[in-house]
């Protein structure tokens, strides 16, 4: 990737597309914002998109598809066994990541179920450098711990530390020389998610396989998010400079066991699988996939979305194409930084984060500062962004509350889908709502439920802040949307 300067010296993301198709956008008022969120339990997850102006929620399955994967969704082989859509999407994987196997899955999580299924028993131990929350409700579901190991400074909001998701390779050294009998792989996130979106190294991913396969433990890299981990390596490790964008992605693969991904993130369409190196675990995997998702050769997935997923892997190895999100994440969070809002820093991928526990430090932990942040920005701009804090846990065996490590409210930029103005809004309206913190209270749960409570809970202010907000609202912005 070129770099490309502003005569002006700013430095502004510049999009590397051009839009052919665009779909109308609505804001309501923030009287029916206000509604809207009462309506929904004041969980984001749970507003319908008519209500939504700037749906920052996810990057999962809506990504903008390029030229190129619309055509390639023409020429899909519908066949229901031995589809040449498949083997065009194993070729391909092959290509990249070297793996001869591949077993296609509905999505990432279905392919985690897999996993857990297969090598999950009660008492495993899965060491992770940060979980995930299927991920972790897949492993304690069969019986499974999940040990985090993510470095000191993985749990800093604040740092120039360029690899926060890196391994504590001490810690990790320890537990597999202790454990490694009750150990069957390690599960390494290329770009933890719910810490900021933060990369790991190559030397970090590398070491931690090392010592691994050292004490006879598989490695799994959960690959969803690792275009924006290979845009990382390539731009902050000094020894991956020189790389290409597909030699680091082979030093990384020769290292996993396994690789698997949500077709959601990585590719840009709709879907995910395992890929393997070896036939065994293959097998061991095999019978699984038609019993839970479909036939060997598209698993549950649209041969469609097979064939859009085939060119988006291809288009994962263009540096071009890579660095529009982590540039436009970069650029939101230094605008924000500007006008002292509270963020993650580095910024990393996926999304900006805003540090709900700064933003607003007079809400408890106990109530839920990310959740209640959420729906204050939902009110104040029709943004909805996704909580990852405490409400993304879920309780102790006990029933006492776990605290989460951070408290974020996650703004992803879904790839080559907002404009600029579209980031300088939410940026505006995000920065008012710095300035009126104050008005914004805490949330209790009426109805939880036992395991991925952010998906479907649903809660009530614990005071009546959102209208007191919606006001202020009014009264600063007139007649305006």
């Amino acid at each position: 990737m070129s770099e490309i300067r502003f005569h002006s010296g700013e430095d502004i993301p510049l999009e590397l597309h051009k839009v052919r198709i665009v779909q109308k956008l609505d804001l309501v008022p923030v009287e029916r914002r206000t509604e809207a969120i009462a309506e929904a339990g004041y969980n984001t997850f749970l507003l319908y998109n008519k209500d939504i102006f700037l749906d920052m929620l996810t990057d999962s399955g809506v990504n903008a598809m390029s030229d190129k994967q619309l055509a390639a969704m023409m020429v899909a082989d519908d066949s229901y066994a031995g589809s040449a859509t498949f083997t065009r999407l194993t070729d391909k994987l092959k290509e990249i990541f070297g793996t001869d196997y591949f077993l296609p899955a509905h999505q990432g999580r279905a392919a985690e179920n897999i996993l857990a299924v297969t090598f999950v028993k009660p008492g495993t131990i899965i060491p992770v450098n940060y979980h995930f929350t299927t991920t972790k409700a897949h492993i304690t579901r069969l019986g499974g711990i999940v040990e985090e190991l993510v470095a000191d400074e993985g749990v800093k909001i604040e740092s120039d530390c360029p690899f926060k998701g890196n391994f504590d390779l001490e810690r990790l050294e320890d537990l597999l020389a202790r454990e490694h009998e009750r150990i069957p792989f390690i599960r390494i996130e290329a770009g933890t998610n719910l810490i900021g979106g933060q990369p790991l190294s190559l030397e970090n991913i590398e070491k931690s396989a090392d010592i691994a396969h050292k004490y006879g433990v598989l490695t799994v890299m959960d690959a969803s998010l690792l275009q924006d981990n290979l845009y990382f390596i390539k731009t902050r490790e000094e020894s991956a400079k020189n790389l290409s964008l597909r030699e680091i992605t082979k030093r990384i693969s020769n290292k996993m066991d396994i690789i698997y991904f949500s077709g959601r993130k990585l590719g840009f369409a709709r879907g995910g699988g395992i890929a393997i190196h070896d036939k065994k675990l293959y097998l061991k995997m095999r019978e699984l996939v038609p019993m839970f998702e479909g036939f060997l050769t598209y698993g549950g997935m649209s041969v469609r979305e097979m064939e859009a997923m085939t060119v988006g892997l291809e288009e994962t190895m263009d540096m071009d194409v890579i660095s529009q999100g982590p540039l436009f994440i970069k650029y939101m969070t230094e605008e924000l930084i500007k006008r002292n809002v509270p963020v993650v820093t580095p910024p990393g991928g996926l999304g900006c984060h805003l540090d709900a526990s700064r933003f607003i430090p007079h809400v408890k932990q106990e109530e839920y500062p990310a959740g209640s942040l959420a729906a204050a920005v939902y009110i104040a701009g029709g943004i909805r962004g996704m909580e990852r804090g405490t409400i993304s846990e879920q309780r102790e065996t006990d029933g006492s509350e776990h605290l989460a490590a951070v408290e974020l409210l996650r703004l992803a930029l879904p790839r080559r889908v907002f404009t600029l103005s579209q980031v300088m809004y939410a940026v505006d309206r995000i920065t008012w709502l710095y300035e009126n913190r104050n008005l914004i209270g805490g949330l209790r749960f009426v109805e939880e439920p036992s395991s991925l409570r952010f998906f479907f809970g649903r809660l009530e202010p614990v005071s009546p802040w959102p209208e007191e907000l919606r006001k202020a609202f009014r009264k600063d912005f007139g007649d305006s949307l």
